[in-house]
């Protein structure tokens, strides 16, 4: 008969191969699963002795996602951070501590503590596992940005893209998942960036994330853009984008009404949504071309 691990007493688990390590951090994650001190450095004391170094990342998966999952996942990431688990699992992760991050006020905070908020605000909010998954990895570009530009992170998209397939291709995640996770990587900042008077700018960025096609996915990348908005210290529960790019999304939609547009070119729709959305939020500047 199976062992039932979720009923276990953690010093049994903790005895166990190296997937219970795992197990007990993503237990954390329950209501009532926080690990307290002694648990922790028995884990630490696990990690140490290597028992993940050959854990193959397929055989992980399911457990971080049990704790991606869970009502309070922080509580699983810092179990795996404070153990050591975390820098052998996702270094990608781990690196991200200790690097600054402006926040919505000015004010410094730490990335890796950022995106651990991220995940309990994803949480609150019921968001599907593959928008859970995207929260953790669309700073990670962030974690060796050049001394000289702190706190600002130049091209961290550019750094963070392949990081992001590389971590979607160990733990061999479904195609939306890492699709989301790139889209997220992107376009997160710009979304944050959009202005009434940017026009042509949200237009744009409409087009190019595909939120005319895939709705559900845009939905999810605004869940995602809210939930790291809310992550910040001082934050409260609207966030300003978000009614924003309805109301450009709405005015696009509309634009299906006319005849005219089923013969238009992408470069005709793109200029009659840029002139559609400059109406909808009373701005005076709609060029196509603006900066981004």
């Amino acid at each position: 008969m199976a062992f039932d691990f979720s009923q276990a007493p953690l010093g049994v688990l903790i005895a166990c191969p190296a997937a219970n390590v795992l197990r007990i951090a993503a237990l954390a994650s329950a209501t009532d699963g926080a690990l307290d001190y002694g648990t922790v450095r028995e884990l630490r004391q696990e990690v140490e002795r290597g028992v993940l170094d050959d854990f193959h990342p397929l055989d992980a998966w399911p457990e971080l996602a049990r704790g991606l999952l869970g009502e309070h996942p922080s509580r699983m990431l810092w179990a795996l951070r404070d153990s050591g688990a975390l820098a052998v699992l996702l270094p990608e992760i781990d690196a991200l501590f200790g690097m600054p991050q402006a926040d919505n006020q000015g004010e410094m905070v730490d990335i890796g503590e950022h995106v651990f908020r991220v995940a309990d605000q994803l949480a609150r909010m019921r968001a599907p596992l593959s928008v859970r998954f995207a929260g953790l990895f669309y700073n990670l570009g962030k974690a060796d940005s050049p001394p000289q530009h702190l706190p600002s992170h130049y091209r961290h998209v550019d750094r963070g893209l392949p990081r992001v397939e590389a971590i979607c291709a160990r733990f061999d995640v479904p195609p939306e998942f890492r699709d989301l996770a790139l889209l997220a990587t992107a376009e997160l900042e710009r979304v944050h960036r959009a202005a009434e008077m940017r026009a042509g700018s949200i237009a744009a960025l409409l087009d190019r994330v595909d939120a005319f096609n895939q709705p559900e996915r845009f939905a999810e990348l605004m869940q995602l853009c809210a939930a790291d908005y809310r992550a910040f210290p001082g934050a409260g529960e609207i966030y300003p984008k978000a009614r924003l790019m309805e109301t450009a999304l709405r005015a696009c939609h509309e634009l299906d009404e006319d005849p005219a547009q089923e013969a238009a070119s992408q470069e005709e729709r793109l200029a009659a949504c840029t002139l559609a959305i400059a109406t909808a939020l009373r701005s005076m500047r709609w060029s196509v071309g603006e900066a981004d």
